[in-house]
């Protein structure tokens, strides 16, 4: 049993070397001129191994998705555990989420020029990050359930926690093109946006605003429906990573 856990063990000091070692060289050459063969190289393992851990350029990505989002659930749980409002909720998530992510910033503009291509399989939206995807729409739909002053009607909770992980994709897409000191200006629009929300939740829920509430959310569900001839309309939709039955 110890012979089996230091193998596992040094199986996960490579495979942590190796996507370090890819972050470093994307850094440095850029994400479509390196190679896993240089990947192996600098790494000091072969390239088999380098294969063996990470099928493509394109798993190491996802790999670094997953380690983002695994700081930031580290950093966030103090934060669920101790806020009650869903505003207080929100703020801390995003701010949480500006800290773990500050210093992957250089890297992040370096990443942006191949995951904003609609046809790559890095693209946030694209099938291949879906499983990055339902987990931070997970984390969004913990801090709407756990908000003790949440009164809202079904049709809104069922979606409000992919609509507030499609605003902190557009939240970390400023930050990513912000070159102020600290990213001030990504902050102070964090802040602001984030009051904004939770006002707008509060007047979604006025009988008065029902019948927009609701043709927003029709809007909102029908955007996600294939149409004629795109890829994928035969199957029906993809579905979104919370609600399934609602398309994606």
């Amino acid at each position: 049993m110890a012979e089996a856990a230091g193998k596992t063990a040094k199986g996960e000091q490579t495979r942590a070397l190796i996507l370090e070692t890819a972050l470093e060289l994307f850094r440095e050459r850029g994400y479509e001129e390196t190679t896993m063969r240089a990947i192996a190289e600098r790494a000091g393992v072969a390239l088999g191994s380098a294969y063996y851990y990470f099928r493509s350029k394109e798993q190491l990505i996802q790999a670094f998705y997953g380690r983002t989002h695994q700081e930031h659930l580290e950093e966030v749980r103090e934060v669920l555990r101790t806020q009650r409002t869903l505003r207080d909720r929100l703020l801390g998530v995003m701010q949480t989420k500006l800290r773990t992510i500050e210093p992957y910033h250089r890297f992040a503009g370096i990443l942006f020029r191949t995951a904003a291509d609609p046809e790559s399989p890095l693209n946030p939206f694209s099938e291949e990050s879906l499983p990055a995807r339902r987990e931070v729409i997970e984390l969004f739909a913990e801090v709407v359930d756990g908000a003790e002053d949440r009164k809202l009607p079904k049709d809104l909770e069922a979606e409000l926690p992919e609509l507030l992980w499609t605003y902190h994709m557009g939240i970390v897409l400023f930050w990513i093109h912000d070159r102020s000191p600290g990213r001030v200006r990504t902050w102070r629009l964090m802040e602001r946006t984030v009051d904004l929300i939770a006002r707008l939740i509060q007047l979604s829920t006025l009988p008065l605003m029902g019948p927009v509430r609701k043709m927003v959310l029709k809007l909102l569900i029908e955007l996600r429906q294939p149409v004629s001839g795109e890829e994928g309309a035969e199957g029906g939709p993809e579905g979104s990573a919370r609600n399934p039955g609602q398309g994606g």
